[in-house]
């Protein structure tokens, strides 16, 4: 779907609120803190702006954020885990302003960490812009799936093929899915004012998963390292425009 401006104004809104719990979260990470405190630092971020969580309530879902760490690729849920120095820790979230949503992830180290941790964040984040790249006009969708594939994969990384990116808008998971790979199809042409969350999760050994029985916590099958980076973006007339970022 393309959004119109007014949507695309307010949809840079929810994500600067989403930047904003980013950069609150990031701060209070440190060996002590427990996934519930970066959890009530994200919500003091969404009361303050006057925004919503599109997580909390989310099919069930009890936090504003996901908290995942080492082997757990996504969907952690915030409770008494303290993290200890040589951790590291995605974070994803979310907000919606006026009926609009932003969502976005990142991964950190907790103090000092390994060079393979260090390498693995570093790597996955350059998948995820390497992705949006991609977001032009008259591209085809899953070229961003290609483009995370091969900076992963030459790292020597698994690529997670069951969860993936999406469009997003009036609905924070809306179609079309957008893969971190190359999934055999081009997928639909790129048009001004699409607007797309690209996720990808990067492990330092297969990319095979398994939940956890909270239904929610999804893990490396083999206990790999995980890194989750993720940005909404607007396909534009003038290239991807980032709304997750300050």
């Amino acid at each position: 779907m393309r959004r119109s401006p007014d949507e695309l104004a307010k949809m840079r809104k929810a994500g600067r609120v989403v930047a904003e719990i980013h950069e609150a979260t990031r701060a209070a990470i440190r060996p002590g803190v427990t996934t519930a405190q970066l959890n009530e630092v994200a919500a003091a971020v969404l009361e303050k702006r006057q925004a919503r969580s599109n997580f909390l309530g989310y099919h069930g879902f009890p936090a504003v954020i996901c908290t995942s760490p080492n082997d757990m690729i996504v969907h952690g849920i915030p409770g008494d885990v303290v993290l200890v120095e040589g951790d590291i820790i995605s974070v994803d979230c979310g907000a919606i302003v006026e009926g609009y949503h932003g969502d976005a992830a990142y991964t950190a180290g907790v103090g000092e960490i390994s060079a393979q941790a260090r390498r693995l964040i570093e790597v996955t984040e350059r998948s995820l812009w390497a992705g949006i790249d991609q977001l032009v006009v008259g591209n085809r969708l899953h070229e961003v799936g290609r483009a995370v594939q091969r900076v992963a994969e030459a790292a020597g990384y698994g690529v997670v093929r069951e969860y993936v990116g999406h469009a997003i808008g009036t609905e924070m998971h809306e179609s079309p899915q957008v893969p971190n790979y190359w999934p055999g199809t081009s997928g639909p042409t790129l048009k001004s004012g699409m607007v797309f969350a690209v996720e990808p999760m990067v492990n330092v050994g297969s990319y095979d998963t398994y939940a956890l029985e909270d239904g929610w916590s999804v893990m490396t099958a083999d206990g790999s390292l995980s890194a989750h980076f993720e940005h909404t973006i607007a396909v534009t007339d003038d290239g991807p425009e980032v709304f997750t970022v300050l």
